[in-house]
């Protein structure tokens, strides 16, 4: 009974969720430098010929818009995925190294394949998928604690970024541009990436959906899954195959954005609980509303200038990272 009442209320707090993204979705058409009325969005969707206002709608805030739901979930969901996977709530994909090792893998696709808008997820998702095995395989040989994981993933982290601005240095021809990839923004945003990046994504987090049990009993540590039967070794290879997927495809399109994959799960957790059918829908929500907030922040507040969303991103992430150092302190010394 008291599950039940659980999942109903988790459920009831899913569907608020999902109300308030719908409701930032409008707010994130309609805002920005350009005043867009309620009335240009009807012209629009009446099929109209299509006005200046419309083109806005069409060419610059539907994708952009689109763009930040999708990064957001996937980013969130991969944060969800990592931290179950490896036991370890200071972990997600800017945490240790996941999106630098993505994103250095899409400035070399740039390079290499310049006109080749289709291979960038793919090689977004080979980048964070090696990185995130190489963390993964450190701290299993090493025997490391949560903490010098962590650390481990933060020197990977740096490594990758210094690979990165020197490919960019080197290079004067690529898809990419070095300043605004590496803070993240959704400001170049346009359908033709946004398509094949946004059909990866949904179908990544259909796949953890779909697999949830398997999350969950993994959750429960690696003995207990072993004692209930769980071939660990194949869906912690799957898990972390899917968080490098998602992880990838928004690195693809959005650039390095952090923290949204470390702070989103915490918040989830809070709000719907432990269970991970729900636990993953509710990062998936929150994250894509989160990231739609921010980026329609920085692009509103100081209108007609705009910061790139990863500004934002780093003044709200950066001092929950040390607000959960701290609270893990003081949960060790209580222990």
């Amino acid at each position: 009974m008291e599950k039940s009442r659980q999942s109903i209320r988790a459920q009831k707090r899913i569907a608020i969720m999902l109300l308030l993204l719908l409701l930032m979705t409008g707010i994130g058409i309609l805002g920005g430098s350009a005043k867009i009325s309620l009335a240009d969005f009807r012209e629009l969707l009446s099929g109209q010929e299509v006005t200046a206002a419309g083109r806005i709608i069409l060419y610059v805030r539907l994708p952009r818009v689109a763009g930040a739901v999708i990064a957001g979930m996937a980013l969130a969901v991969a944060g969800a995925v990592i931290q179950t996977v490896l036991n370890n709530p200071l972990a997600g994909p800017n945490i240790i190294g996941v999106n630098s090792g993505a994103g250095f893998a899409v400035v070399l696709c740039g390079i290499l394949l310049p006109k080749s808008y289709a291979a960038l997820p793919a090689a977004a998702f080979a980048g964070a998928f090696v990185t995130v095995l190489f963390v993964f395989y450190l701290g299993k040989k090493t025997g490391s604690s949560k903490i010098t994981l962590v650390l481990a993933g933060v020197a990977i982290n740096s490594f990758l970024n210094g690979a990165t601005d020197a490919v960019n240095t080197l290079s004067e021809e690529s898809l990419i541009s070095a300043n605004a990839f590496k803070i993240g923004g959704l400001n170049g945003v346009n359908a033709q990436v946004l398509k094949y990046a946004s059909v990866i994504v949904v179908v990544a987090v259909l796949a953890v959906l779909l697999f949830h049990n398997e999350l969950e009993v993994l959750s429960l540590g690696e003995e207990t899954a072993k004692t209930l039967g769980l071939p660990v070794s194949f869906y912690r290879f799957l898990f972390l195959m899917l968080a490098a997927v998602l992880s990838g495809a928004a690195v693809s399109f959005a650039g390095l954005l952090g923290f949204v994959g470390l702070i989103i799960p915490h918040i989830a957790r809070f709000l719907v609980g432990e269970e991970s059918k729900y636990f993953i829908l509710s990062s998936a929500v929150l994250g894509a509303l989160f990231l739609l907030i921010c980026d329609t922040i920085a692009r509103t507040c100081f209108a007609p200038f705009e910061l790139p969303v990863g500004i934002i991103l780093s003044f709200v992430g950066a001092p929950f990272f040390v607000w959960l150092l701290f609270r893990r302190k003081r949960g060790n010394r209580n222990a």
